[in-house]
């Protein structure tokens, strides 16, 4: 039976070549984040039942896999912005839909050469590896991202989000895949914005418009995908999809007459405060460069009378005035209706972040804060 193996692999020229034998062997590949640390990295690879770990030694079995699907490549940890990561199981199939679309979209030719400088156990650097080895492109895989080293690649191609592509020049590139959290208010001209989660393999929605054979739909303001990308269902056997094969998001949204998705946000985040409703995102947009902010995040919190209020968790500046709630509740005013400034300031020493930067606002009730206004 096609077995689980995970990478426990830097990226790099040697991850690459592991996923490659992996696939040759028949089996499915779970890649690790680095960023953790090696026990939490075992234990992640234990709930998902993998039948062998690859590190820089070699392979090590183990004892209680639970085998594959012929046709499964990879198994992806969701990034966890919403809870515990899922395994999100991806056939062959779907990686080639995905690298197929993808690349037509992009009009990738065989001159063209991949950057990866993402982490490889999020789909957004992932992807980049599978679509370049799907058609032979050229492709660089960085262990890190470092912005001199990056713009030094000679790449015409890389997968960045928003807090990477602010650190270098886009100039050096023909085109800029930007997923992950919300795009900057600035968007380069050979930057493409896409839509997507690790269910769908990458993105799916490119500027808003939907991929060659990708369909989007509205289901009671709930953005839902169907298209030969899509996983075949999670590690743990559960299959999220409707009757008619539709996947639920999760993300709110609408499309226009024209047929251009907007997502607006996760479902789960919406604060509905005496009535009215906020985007967490819209405030932290309207918040950007706020003196003395070091980290940011919005999220809403039980209140007797308004039903939920606005929370800011930040993290202050080093060498800044504190922050005050009154400055920023003024400050967000100037944009924005006064219901959507917050109502209370949370300050922490660090906010919990994913690997490519996605705020985790689920764990924000859970972190210890040194100060509450």
């Amino acid at each position: 039976m096609p077995r689980l193996v995970a990478l426990d692999l830097e990226g790099g020229p040697g991850f690459v070549a592991a996923l490659q034998r992996v696939w040759d062997a028949g089996d499915a590949a779970l890649p690790l984040d680095q960023r953790l640390q090696i026990d939490q990295r075992r234990a992640l690879a234990s709930s998902f039942a993998v039948s062998a770990v690859v590190d820089a030694t070699g392979e090590q079995r183990l004892p209680d896999g639970q085998p594959t699907e012929v046709d499964d490549a990879l198994v992806v940890a969701t990034s966890g912005s919403t809870g515990v990561p899922k395994g999100v199981v991806l056939t062959h199939g779907a990686v080639a839909a995905s690298a197929t679309a993808t690349s037509r979209r992009l009009g990738v030719t065989s001159d063209d050469h991949w950057l990866a400088c993402l982490p490889l156990n999020h789909v957004g650097g992932l992807s980049v590896v599978t679509r370049a080895l799907h058609f032979g492109t050229r492709l660089t895989v960085h262990s890190q991202f470092n912005a001199l080293d990056v713009m030094a690649s000679g790449a015409t191609h890389v997968s960045l989000v928003a807090t990477t592509l602010a650190r270098i020049d886009p100039s050096v590139f023909r085109v800029i895949v930007l997923g992950g959290s919300r795009p900057p208010d600035h968007i380069p001209a050979n930057a493409v914005v896409t839509y997507g989660m690790t269910e769908t393999g990458s993105g799916v929605v490119y500027d808003g418009l939907p991929l060659d054979g990708v369909e989007v739909r509205m289901s009671d303001g709930e953005l839902q995908v169907r298209c030969p990308m899509l996983m075949r269902c999670y590690r743990d056997g559960s299959i999220p999809f409707t009757p008619d094969g539709w996947y639920p998001t999760g993300d709110l949204g609408d499309i226009d007459s024209s047929g251009r998705v907007r997502a607006f946000g996760r479902a789960d985040d919406l604060i509905i405060t005496g009535g009215e409703n906020v985007w967490p995102e819209t405030v932290e947009h309207a918040l950007v460069g706020f003196p003395g902010l070091a980290d940011l995040a919005i999220a809403g919190r039980p209140d007797p009378e308004w039903g939920e209020i606005v929370v800011a968790h930040i993290v202050q500046g080093p060498h800044t005035s504190p922050v005050s709630l009154q400055s920023l509740r003024e400050h967000v005013k100037v944009t924005l209706p006064a219901f959507a400034a917050p109502r209370q300031l949370v300050i922490h020493d660090k906010l919990p972040r994913t690997s490519i930067g996605k705020i985790q606002r689920e764990c924000l009730k859970d972190l210890p804060d040194s100060s509450t206004t």
